[in-house]
């Protein structure tokens, strides 16, 4: 399981954009973490990316944003507010990992209706306020696009 020390939130934006580079259409890739940890500063960063250039705010209350991006629709959910997985389906969840680039957010409130094909990511406060440690772990292809993500002498 690499793990990537980001001392600010300039390397949590380099993060995102490194793997925003790797992501394609079907794509799921699963945000943890407690409140405050960069969930959305990362899914931020993946969009701009990507080339999204619009504001991008927190879907907290409206559960899911979607993007279009090129040719690409980036589907950002926060699944905080909803009571059970079933309710993922309503949002439309089953289409964005059909035809989308999917950013879940509070991942583990819809875990029953996860495919098992995507890139768990991990944050945590790091030693500092500012910094934050990132886990990843790839399912699926996912796991051959990490290590082709690691360049000599750092991890991804």
């Amino acid at each position: 399981m690499p793990v990537v020390d980001l001392p600010d939130e300039a390397a949590t934006a380099a993060l995102a954009a490194r793997i925003s580079a790797l992501a394609e259409v079907g794509d799921v890739i699963a945000l943890k973490g407690d409140l405050g940890c960069g969930k959305t500063s990362f899914a931020r960063a993946f969009i701009r990316a990507r080339g999204g250039a619009e504001e991008v705010p927190s879907p907290t209350f409206t559960l899911v944003q979607i993007y279009e991006v090129g040719s690409v629709a980036i589907w950002h959910f926060d699944l905080y507010r909803i009571r059970s997985p079933e309710e993922a389906w309503e949002l439309g969840i089953e289409e964005a990992f059909a035809d989308a680039i999917s950013l879940i957010e509070w991942p583990e409130r819809a875990a029953a209706v996860l495919p098992a094909r995507r890139l768990d990511i991990t944050l945590r406060q790091g030693p500092t306020q500012d910094s934050r440690r990132a886990e990843l772990v790839g399912y699926g292809d996912w796991e051959a696009r990490l290590a082709a993500l690691a360049t000599p002498g750092d991890a991804p």
